[in-house]
């Protein structure tokens, strides 16, 4: 037979762009049109059904970049249309590029009640009745990357212009062709099969031959009127069965929905109320259809907000067509969260879906976050998950993740069973390619038989559509495909595990290579969390011990509204930096606020502890016990806990402009205000000039706030020019030199400092910034010899390699850390310390002798220009820290020192602890009043050294009962209460939670 191939698909790609698809309707009225424009900010829809319309014409031109416009059209049904599939269509103007990143809309009936989502591919609202009636709420958002990753003013409303950004296109009522519509999409999906075939397949031909016979079937000048036959010409091989062995695909429609990025929360709240109408839309009209929908805070939003459509979600959950996943409060980042927030994220989130729903998640569900802590596993099996699943890892730049089903092992052992979606998105359309794609790069064939593929329009929201679900149902079980099941994500968890219970192991952290600049970009975002963190714990610790101690009344309400306002805005675009300018302004003033309110709870808890006096009484969050300058007296507080200012014997501070002594450290200084060395016990910490900061020109591939590339560290420049450096403190017990920097549009002061009785060298630093691609580091060349650091993260700490011996360790060119990075050979170690950055590299360096050194640098400020063109410029304001001769309990402890500076207020006495341990490793993260108002005591412990480890927990308080709790404080089992206290018996790095009943 000759091979004319070519020309067949040729054939069937022009019918069907160019004939069937426009053969989609087989009438078309058009309806009339009228406009309210909202003058600013959304309005709900009372408001527009009580406003002024006007006409409006079909091409004009609407909608000014983030505004709104309510469009009412009306009109009449042919009367030959009744009874059949008649709907309204809308194009607001779309481009033929993704939904959810252009103009979008919601469709009411004329009394207000939502209907359904309008976006591109999903443009048509079901009709009944003889009229048609609709109030359309229509959002006009640019495209912020339509031009690509350039400099765009369309990040922020004060910058993006007036100018109206689309035409309106259409609003009619049309006549489904449904023949037409039906022969499109078995045309699309066994077109698309064929092509992923090998044309050595007698299975390509065959679906050929038949596409073929259906292209002859229709008359071209009736595509109506044959669309028929040429479906019957289809339906053999439609009907045969995909092979025995085929890989079966667990299919679940889902919207992966970005809390903030391209657009602000505000329009977030509209964009799920879209969609989430959609998707209950679908469930009423596909009986089989199953959405998953994360991220509590959206519902949240939805139940305010749209309480029509949460009632349609709670009927969903309930028939078995809608299941909330992941239980967490938003999708969070999983590298950046304090492991306290990563906590309070799953139980309110878990806490959300149990409460509205009855509904116990069991998974997490993080598609899209940058990286995944080594934490993760044993916060997920806490708070009572059992699967974990993620499809970020397949953006790797270097190396490809060796598995896609297997069991995650934390840092402490536990283990989570684990999915990768080999299909390689959150976004799938059932295509052809798609298909053939999750098969073949499915890497544990021969042990698992199934994988996930979540369906639907995302990261802008849209979700699935009805031709999705078509595709589906053509390949439930073809021949040639994968088996495609529509079904919950738990469902697929138990087939996946019952079949691969001996799946293969990933220990430590998922890092993600690529996007490693989002543990530096924005850096006022990534201060306000972790300021927002620390002063939670405060304000929870001394609330709780004024309540327990007295008469205080514990502000239960605001704690959980300022969680979740945090838990927002650790959202995996929001802390990493990766939003529009407009995110990034809102989160700083909600930083900002959080604080205000937080400070005064402190504050107020404090005061009613200290009692009326006049005595200066001082404040320790910390879990360490320390000695702090205050007034110029080292004065000893203990471990959470408090105490009167009284003198420590401590050796006097001397300082000049370019040294510091305090008989623990020495440190001295260059003409230029570098450290050129730095003593303790005799050796030297430094192997160069300390406190080095260096300027590297940072614009990386594509994705600007999201990529530093290895190439950046070819080219920099050491910042060595000094405008002044003077003594700014010299008291008895504090010493501080002031070094000023300028440099391009740029100016740094930084305040050096030693305090008496601490090893500590502390780096004040205030940054005028006003560079553009550039990225500033603060480089510590150490004289120690270490072949791995180690950084802390939620609830302990990580050892990555120092040296670049394979492709994982060179992929790791840049590294995030909490509170400290420590470095060390034996017997002798060094930490950095930090209170608000994140991102670190680490290296290593040899001379001519074999003497190898190690060079520890903190990230501390970027300037990309997209999406945010001014991100980052202005004021900055941090510390980090230098400890020498540091242990790692040294770095635990300093860590939090920084972190929780001491509190001071005007009292009579120094109330005693709440919580103590007798204990260095045992770790006391948060202690709070239990969530159900009890009044019982939550205290959350965690071995933070990496060992075994025991010791006395004792309260100031009697305590009847101690029982060991999940994340959501629900009971696990009972512990011993003996009259010392309550003996603690921990592994390495677990956490334990504890809730304490008074006697």
């Amino acid at each position: 037979m000759h091979d004319d191939r070519r020309l067949v698909e040729e054939r069937l790609a022009r019918m069907l762009t160019t004939r069937i698809a426009p053969a989609k309707y087989a009438g078309t009225v058009a309806l009339e049109v009228e406009v309210w424009h909202v003058p600013d900010e959304p309005v709900p829809v009372a408001e527009a059904l009580a406003a002024d319309f006007e006409p409006f014409a079909v091409g004009q031109r609407w909608g000014a970049p983030w505004s709104t416009s309510w469009f009412r059209v009306r009109g009449g049904i042919p009367d030959e249309w009744r009874g059949k599939r008649v709907e309204a269509v809308i194009d607001l103007g779309f481009t033929r590029t993704q939904a959810g990143f252009q103009a979008e809309a919601l469709a009411h009936d004329l009394d207000g009640r939502p209907i359904k989502g309008i976006a591109p591919f999903n443009d048509h609202v079901p009709l009944t009745g003889d009229t048609v009636g609709l109030l359309i709420e229509a959002a006009a958002n640019p495209d912020v990357l339509a031009g690509g990753m350039q400099p765009t003013p369309m990040g922020d409303k004060e910058t993006a212009g007036k100018d109206p950004l689309y035409v309106f296109t259409a609003a009619d009522v049309c006549l489904l062709d449904e023949d037409v519509w039906h022969l499109r999409t078995d045309i699309e999906v066994l077109s698309q099969l064929m092509h992923e075939l090998s044309t050595s397949d007698p299975r390509r031909h065959e679906i050929l031959r038949a596409l073929e016979r259906a292209l002859d079937a229709i008359d071209v000048a009736d595509i109506s009127g044959t669309a028929a036959a040429a479906r019957t010409e289809l339906t053999e091989v439609l009907a045969r069965p995909a092979h025995a062995s085929a890989h079966t695909l667990s299919a679940v429609g889902h919207a992966h929905i970005d809390s903030a990025w391209l657009w602000p929360q505000r329009e977030t709240i509209r964009k799920t109320a879209r969609t989430f109408a959609t998707a209950t839309a679908l469930a009423q009209e596909y009986p089989e259809f199953v959405f998953a929908c994360s991220q509590a805070q959206q519902y949240a939003w939805i139940k305010q907000h749209q309480p029509v459509i949460f009632e349609r979600i709670a009927a969903a959950v309930k028939s078995g067509q809608w299941a909330p996943v992941g239980g967490m409060w938003v999708e969070s980042d999983a590298n950046l969260p304090g492991g306290e927030a990563l906590a309070r994220q799953l139980v309110h989130g878990k806490r959300f879906f149990l409460d509205e729903f009855g509904y116990e998640c069991e998974e997490v569900w993080l598609p899209d976050s940058f990286g995944y802590t080594a934490a993760f596993p044993q916060l997920a099996r806490l708070a009572g998950a059992r699967w974990f699943l993620t499809q970020k890892m397949s953006w790797n730049q270097t190396n490809k993740m060796p598995h896609h089903t297997f069991w995650w092992e934390g840092i402490d052992g536990t283990r989570v069973f684990t999915h990768l979606p080999p299909v390689d998105t959150y976004n799938s359309e059932f295509s052809g390619k798609e298909m053939a794609y999750a098969v073949s790069n499915y890497l544990e064939k021969g042990r698992g038989t199934t994988s996930l593929v979540p369906f639907g329009y995302g990261d802008g929201g849209g979700g699935p559509t009805r031709e999705m679900l078509e595709r589906a149902r053509r390949l439930k079980d073809l021949e040639g495909s994968a088996k495609v099941v529509i079904e919950k994500p738990h469902e697929f968890f138990e087939k996946a595990l019952a079949e691969y219970p001996d799946a293969p192991v990933w220990s430590g952290e998922m890092y993600l290579e690529l996007h490693r600049a989002t543990y530096t970009s924005q850096a006022r975002t990534k201060a306000g969390n972790r300021r927002s963190e620390h002063l939670l714990r405060e304000a929870e610790l001394w609330a709780a011990t004024a309540a327990v101690g007295g008469d205080y009344e514990y502000p239960y309400e605001a704690f959980d509204r300022l969680w979740k306002v945090v838990l927002l805005h650790q959202f995996h675009d929001i802390l990493p930096g990766s939003s529009i300018a407009w995110v990034h302004k809102e989160a700083e003033a909600k930083y900002a606020a959080v604080a205000a309110e937080l400070n005064a709870i402190t504050n107020s808890a404090q005061t009613s502890l200290a009692g009326a006096g006049q005595e200066t009484v001082v404040f320790n969050t910390s879990p360490r016990a320390r000695l702090e300058v205050v007034d110029d007296v080292v004065t000893s507080v203990p471990a959470s806990g408090a105490a009167l200012v009284s003198s420590v014997d401590a050796a006097r501070i001397e300082v000049t402009d370019r040294s510091l002594d305090n008989g623990l450290v020495k440190v001295l200084l260059d003409d230029n205000g570098l450290l050129t060395s730095v003593v303790t016990n005799g050796r030297e910490v430094l192997a160069g000039p300390g406190n080095l900061l260096q300027l590297h020109p940072d614009l990386p591939n594509f994705w600007d706030a999201w990529d530093i590339d290895a190439h950046y560290r070819r080219r920099h420049t050491d910042l060595t020019d000094v405008d002044s450096i003077k003594v700014l403190r010299a008291g008895a017990a504090e010493g501080a030199i002031e070094i000023v920097r300028s440099f391009g549009s740029s100016r740094i002061t930084q305040v050096i400092s030693v305090r008496a009785g601490s090893r500590r060298v502390d780096v004040e630093t205030e940054i005028d910034w006003h560079e553009s691609e550039k990225i500033l580091k603060a480089a510590f060349p150490i004289d120690v010899h270490a072949d791995r650091s180690t950084a802390e993260i939620q609830f302990g700490h990580v050892h990555r390699p120092t040296h670049t011996n394979t492709s994982w360790d060179a992929a790791r060119f840049e590294i995030y850390a909490h509170r400290w990075v420590h470095v060390a050979e034996q017997g002798y170690g060094v930490a950095v310390i930090n209170d608000s950055t994140y991102g670190h590299d680490i290296s290593r360096t040899s001379d001519d002798s074999g003497t190898t050194t190690t060079t520890v640098r903190l990230s501390l400020v970027r300037a990309p220009r997209c999406p945010d063109p001014h991100a980052d410029q202005g004021k900055h304001v941090m510390t980090y820290a230098l400890l020498p001769d540091a242990t790692i309990a040294d770095a635990v402890a300093e860590g939090y020192a920084l972190n929780l500076p001491v509190r001071r207020v005007t009292g009579a006495s120094a109330p005693a602890s709440l919580i103590t341990v007798d204990s260095d490793a045992v770790t006391v993260e948060a202690v709070k009043l239990a969530d159900d108002q009890s009044g019982d005591v939550v205290v959350r412990l965690y071995e933070a050294l990496g060992g075994r480890a025991t010791g006395v927990l004792k309260t100031s308080f009697p305590v009847s009962s101690a029982t060991v709790t999940d994340l959501l404080e629900r009971p696990l089992s009972n512990t011993e209460v003996t009259p010392e206290g309550i003996p603690v018996k921990l592994r390495p790095f677990q956490i334990l939670t504890l809730r304490l009943t008074s006697s």
